[in-house]
């Protein structure tokens, strides 16, 4: 291939991926609702007591249909529970280990270094339990789903009544940003579905926003200490480049 015909195909797979990708934010993200997250922005951080109010959300209302497998119990340290407290958290759930010096499978409680148990033990299992439609799996969701924070709030706050002449398949629901609009899982969360344990209102838009920190946190627990260790390079890299310059000016400061 010639470097004009190379060329002309490098600036049009770019085109394609930048139009792609401008469609793509149009036509999932256009009509999310938008919040103001704490943990966006270059110096964002994740605001720990929501995060922990969203994790007595999903462990109230979500953990019944939804899993989170790349969540361990230790996992929720970093959150900012007490090793006593999230201990005995996982001492509340059983889970399968094994072969015993019998060669036999044996159920005991759940350990620090376990991770967070399915709701179910298959994917057939899921789907008998819910209709057909199977649950999908919240570890990573705020990033699988284009503005993924905005998304999962939008989702959670926008079920409404369908339209009049508007008609979805039977055991579906309407959402006004589903793709489609109709969604196999009912309305999950409204008014004062959880008690929160340190007082706050649990209105529909504070634990769909709670659970949407959590989650986002969920997907992305290093996301601080990137940050920061960008901030440093960017202020090294700065650093470096004033020092290259000063000594250039330097080594040169004599030739003419």
């Amino acid at each position: 291939m010639s470097r004009k015909r190379l060329a002309g195909a490098l600036v049009l797979a770019l085109a394609t991926t930048t139009l792609g990708s401008s469609a793509h934010a149009a036509e999932e993200g256009a009509s999310l609702l938008q919040r103001a997250w704490p943990h966006e922005g270059v110096f964002g951080a994740f605001d720990r007591a929501a995060a922990q109010r969203g994790f007595q959300v999903y462990r109230e209302i979500c953990a019944g249909c939804h899993g989170l497998q790349y969540m361990a119990f230790r996992n929720l340290l970093d959150l900012g529970f007490e090793e006593d407290e999230v201990r005995a958290l996982a001492s509340e759930y059983s889970v399968t280990d094994g072969p015993d010096e019998e060669g036999e499978m044996f159920e005991r409680p759940a350990k620090l270094s376990d991770p967070w148990p399915s709701p179910y033990p298959n994917d057939n299992a899921a789907r008998a339990a819910n209709g057909g439609a199977l649950p999908p799996e919240l570890s990573l969701i705020t990033k699988a789903r284009f503005d993924g924070s905005n998304y999962l709030y939008s989702l959670l706050v926008c079920y409404e009544e369908p339209p009049a002449d508007a008609e979805g398949p039977e055991g579906t629901y309407y959402n006004a940003f589903f793709p489609g609009h109709w969604i196999a899982m009912p309305q999950p969360l409204d008014d004062d579905y959880v008690e929160y344990t340190d007082g706050t209102q649990a209105s529909l838009e504070q634990t769909a926003s709670d659970v949407s920190t959590f989650l986002t946190w969920i997907a992305e627990p290093t996301l601080e200490t990137r940050k920061r260790t960008g901030l440093k390079v960017v202020l090294f890299l700065i650093v470096l480049t004033a020092l290259l310059y000063a000594t250039k000016r330097k080594i040169w400061a004599d030739v003419h």
